[in-house]
């Protein structure tokens, strides 16, 4: 049974929700993945919000591109957290995206992570779920040391090529 759904209103925001699910595979968080456009699938998609508690999801993944309706209207049904990722829109650089999560009425929340912030809502969707699961928590506890690893690497080759680093 997937522990996330991920959901976008168009192929177009692939590239950015694969991020979510890349993320998603590496902490071995089982997902379903779906298009579904609230404006131009109205039944589908209250179907899908409705259905999602039923289909064992503890986490809803929404892409917002245009309108960007998706994770707001998943919220005011879904009873469980939503992550809301905003995307880079041609006419407003995606902050039409992002203003519409972030302005979410009272009572409706909807996290949000940065414009095409794909990876980390799927790290975002693994920490909720981490609450209460200890393996999860230690895989994303081994995450974040080989990110610190990977930035302490980065700054020894800055002594390899000549640069100055204050830690020597």
């Amino acid at each position: 049974m997937p522990q996330v759904g991920i959901v976008m209103g168009s192929d177009s925001d692939m590239p950015i929700m694969a991020k979510a699910a890349e993320m998603l595979d590496r902490f071995g968080i089982t997902y379903d993945m779906n298009i579904i456009s609230a404006h131009r699938e109205p039944q589908e998609f209250f179907n899908y919000a409705n259905s999602a508690e039923k289909r064992g999801y503890k986490v809803i993944i929404a892409g917002a591109g245009m309108a960007a309706h998706l994770p707001g209207m998943c919220a005011a049904i879904f009873p469980m957290p939503v992550i809301g990722i905003p995307m880079h829109t041609t006419s407003l650089g995606g902050k039409d995206s992002l203003y519409s999560i972030v302005q979410m009425p009272s009572g409706i929340p909807v996290a949000t992570v940065a414009i095409n912030g794909g990876a980390n809502a799927g790290i975002l969707a693994a920490k909720i779920l981490a609450t209460s699961d200890e393996a999860l928590l230690k895989k994303l506890k081994d995450y974040k040391e080989e990110l610190r690893e990977q930035v302490g690497a980065k700054d020894a080759k800055l002594s390899e090529v000549g640069y100055k680093n204050y830690n020597k």
